[in-house]
């Protein structure tokens, strides 16, 4: 399968960059793009965008601003949706798409709602990887509680270790073989040969500036907009602590067409690769253009 790195420039001038799947058989549609969840990157995606490529579609894979290999963020402050959606935009401008239909695993979730409020018209569909407009206070507190911590390793199997100490009890099925692979998507080994987490550990900055009393940001609005789009599928983990059953209850309420997929025995955040999963991408897909 053909796989290229994809570069662009951000509007403030940062270099950002993706992995560029060529579709593997007869082009049905348009493109697919990808975007990960806060602390990931675009290798995340490589075993679905195989999969979406052989319904013959091109799919990109987004290292957002500050992971993977995109650069890091001079202004950390500047980690937030709004500027990752214009990074997106720039995407988009860079590569002539003119619609797409993305896949966002938790915050490339929200980039897609935010995307949604920005440049409409570009939004064939979407998958929303179990993240909606409300997020669940023991997800958020789970994830403030890892970001931008210790970020080097002295050998792979450290690194394993710490990938089954942060994701274990969300895929409480998997194996050592499991976790070190997991390891290898989470961790680059630099030229040195140094283990770090592969992104800027200022990412947390925002975290840390936010106002702990403040009531949380109301989204209900941009994923309305979202809905709008086209047609939206929801995929949750069924232990998932980011999403719970009352929030894809209201999610439905406020877009009653949205399909739904739960995947069963795995917590934040489904790969979308499991069954339940991929059938239901597989349909969307189908339905987007």
């Amino acid at each position: 399968m053909s796989v290229a790195d994809l570069t662009w420039s951000s509007p403030d001038g940062l270099a950002l960059h993706a992995r560029d799947y060529a579709p593997t058989a007869p082009v049905s549609g348009a493109p697919v793009i990808c975007i990960h969840g806060l602390t990931r990157n675009a290798r995340d995606f490589e075993d679905l965008a195989r999969r979406v490529a052989a319904l013959g579609r091109r799919v990109i894979a987004v290292d957002v601003r500050g992971r993977g290999r995109s650069a890091r963020d001079p202004q950390p402050l500047n980690y937030h949706p709004g500027t990752y959606a214009m990074d997106v935009v720039a995407l988009l401008e860079a590569t002539g798409i003119e619609r797409a239909t993305f896949i966002g695993t938790s915050m490339g979730g929200i980039i897609a709602m935010v995307l949604a409020s920005i440049r409409p018209e570009a939004i064939a569909g979407v998958v929303l990887n179990d993240v909606g407009p409300e997020l669940s206070p023991v997800g958020l507190a789970r994830i403030g509680g890892y970001v931008g911590g210790d970020s080097a390793f002295a050998t792979w199997d450290e690194a394993a270790a710490y990938a089954k100490t942060i994701n274990g009890a969300a895929f409480p099925d998997h194996d050592d073989a499991d976790w070190a692979a997991f390891a290898r998507r989470l961790v680059d080994e630099t030229p040195e040969g140094a283990l770090v987490l592969a992104y800027d550990p200022e990412i947390a900055a925002p975290f840390k500036a936010a106002d702990p009393e403040a009531p949380p940001a109301d989204m209900t609005p941009l994923f309305r907009a979202l809905a709008a789009c086209g047609p939206v599928l929801l995929v949750r983990g069924e232990i998932s602590d980011l999403i719970d059953p009352p929030i894809v209850e209201r999610m439905r309420a406020a877009a009653p067409a949205m399909t739904y997929a739960e995947v069963p025995g795995v917590g934040h955040a489904p790969m979308l690769t499991e069954p339940e999963a991929w059938d239901a991408i597989a349909a969307l897909l189908a339905e987007a253009d």
